[in-house]
């Protein structure tokens, strides 16, 4: 075993033994199963006391299972630097990242703990990701001193509670390690780049970038009287002008029609290893739209038009992000009785750009509805036809 190798697996045993692990995670898999991506393992409470919780992500399923922490020592050891050449060790006090390389030394890096990642009962509060007390929250007008939404913001803090849920699953999931460059282009008020802060803590540097000059005075005046400055800052501008370089995150959130393209190709551009946006107003593609055959009687009707439109523009952004080198996702992140718009995409980088076969994929679905310009294969420099 490796010094490097032995010092981690040193870490981690100490972690497990103090209680004090608070995740790990698993990745570059180099193992026989061919769908396996990544482990995650996170300490549980269970009625036979402490386990630690597997949850082994397969590219389209995640099967769970929970073991004692000697017999989770004992599965894990075996798999650090051989199964899977990627380690990163969260514990209350540091953050330890394991490096292997099939023909090279292994790289350990140590830093200081950097901010919540998460809790470890078995049934975690959503409270223990974003407090509802938080003063943040008050200051943003979401709640009230006692911790409960103000009226009309239930919805809100809902979605806000959701998108930390799903933000820590992302992170989980890439493995990605402080110090991280985040931006969320289009942010608004400011409430969901105030939750990644919240959820990143001082592990990462985040700018808000927003048109309105009098939200973002307002937005850096909050995060300077709760404590987020200089990590969380607040930029004017648009999204199309804004320049960006090394930039780890990115995040858009109901940028509206071709916004959300120009978000997506700044971030590609910048090669950030994740891309989370929630379209909203997808008016470009629909004077477009040829309807097939088959579609043409049904797209007489302006509700179906507009619905084909938002369909058509989400699912060509999803095959141009698969053939850019990103692996996607497209779900409902609330209920639609919290937003209409709904819709999230997540991109995760995973492999090299411009495969032929998701190419020929892209053009055969843009031929399909008669679409010969679309914004993200426009600035990505795709031809449609």
């Amino acid at each position: 075993m490796s010094d490097a190798r032995e010092k981690f697996c040193e870490r981690m045993r100490a972690a497990i033994k103090a209680g004090a692990l608070r995740k790990l995670t698993l990745g570059r898999y180099r193992g026989p199963e061919s769908t396996l991506r990544n482990l995650f393992v996170r300490p549980v409470q269970l009625k036979g006391g402490p386990h630690l919780s597997f949850v082994w992500r397969h590219e389209t399923r995640d099967v769970t299972k929970n073991h004692p922490p000697e017999a989770a020592v004992d599965l894990l050891e075996p798999l650090i630097g051989a199964g899977f050449l990627d380690a990163h060790l969260f514990t209350h006090d540091e953050s330890v990242q394991l490096e292997s390389h099939p023909r090279g030394k292994p790289r350990l890096t140590v830093t200081a703990a950097n901010g919540d990642l998460g809790g470890s009962s078995h049934d975690k509060a959503k409270s223990r990701m974003i407090p509802p007390n938080a003063p943040w929250l008050r200051t943003l007008g979401v709640t009230n001193p006692s911790g409960k939404p103000v009226e009309g913001m239930a919805a809100k803090f809902r979605q806000i509670e959701r998108f930390a849920e799903i933000l820590q699953h992302l992170l989980d999931e890439t493995g990605l390690a402080a110090p991280l460059e985040v931006v969320d282009m289009g942010c608004g008020k400011g409430y969901l780049t105030f939750a990644l802060a919240s959820v990143l803590g001082s592990g990462a540097h985040i700018v808000g970038v927003e048109l309105r000059a009098e939200l973002v005075e307002f937005c850096n005046r909050a995060a300077a009287e709760n404590g987020f400055a200089p990590a969380l800052e607040f930029s004017s501008g648009s999204i199309a002008d804004r320049p960006l370089a090394n930039v780890d995150v990115l995040i858009a959130l109901h940028a509206c029609d071709t916004a959300t393209d120009d978000a997506l190709a700044k971030g590609i551009e910048a090669g950030a290893s994740l891309l989370v946006v929630a379209p909203c107003c997808q008016k470009e593609l629909r004077r477009q739209l040829e309807a097939p055959a088959v579609l043409a009687g049904p797209l007489r009707h302006g509700i179906f038009q507009e619905r084909q439109a938002e369909f058509v523009t989400d699912a060509l952004r999803v095959e141009l992000l698969e053939w850019a080198g990103y692996r996607t996702k497209a779900f409902e992140f609330v209920s639609t009785e919290h937003t209409a718009k709904n819709l999230m995409i997540t991109a995760v980088k995973a492999h090299p750009r411009g495969d032929e076969a998701r190419a020929a994929r892209v053009r055969e679905l843009a031929a399909f509805y008669g679409i010969k310009r679309h914004a993200l294969a426009r600035q990505l420099g795709f031809l449609l036809v």
